[in-house]
């Protein structure tokens, strides 16, 4: 009968995965923050100047 033995390299963290898993977290989250803010910056905008108003000046805008 074979019993399974925990070996010194079953225990060991990889270290570079879970620095790029923290990583990758913490860049979805700010994504996720930067996009929430931007859609939150487009209704306040709508609210407060109108659709119309809101397309007219972002074409001034890139336009010129």
């Amino acid at each position: 009968m074979k019993t399974h033995t925990n070996t010194a390299k079953n225990n060991q963290v990889d270290a570079g995965y879970e620095t790029s898993k923290f990583a990758l977290g913490v860049g979805i989250t700010m994504a996720v923050l930067i996009g929430l803010w931007g859609t939150i910056c487009l209704v306040n905008a709508l609210a407060a100047t109108g659709p119309l108003n809101l397309i007219k000046n972002y074409f001034t805008a890139i336009l010129g």
